[in-house]
């Protein structure tokens, strides 16, 4: 049996400052996707970062989905 993923959103938007996670405007953020590993949602996290440079307060980030479904499960196991 194979192991079941480990579920991760990845989603940005306009932060107030760029340090934080402070979204600015929450009905307009860009999803990116649900990936089914932290590697997948790593190359799409970087991808849609970097076409977001040049905004410094545009930020991406990746929430561990898996932890907010199963917050009493054993860590993640993948980094």
């Amino acid at each position: 049996m194979a192991d079941k993923p480990l579920l991760h959103l990845v989603f940005g938007g306009e932060v107030a400052d760029p340090t934080g996670t402070d979204f600015v405007d929450t009905e307009n953020l860009d999803i990116v996707g649900i990936f089914p590993d932290y590697k997948t949602a790593m190359v799409a996290w970087r991808g849609a970062s970097q076409k977001a440079v040049d905004h410094a307060h545009t930020k991406y980030v990746i929430v561990h989905m898996h932890r907010l479904l199963e917050p009493n499960a054993d860590g993640d196991h993948e980094h």
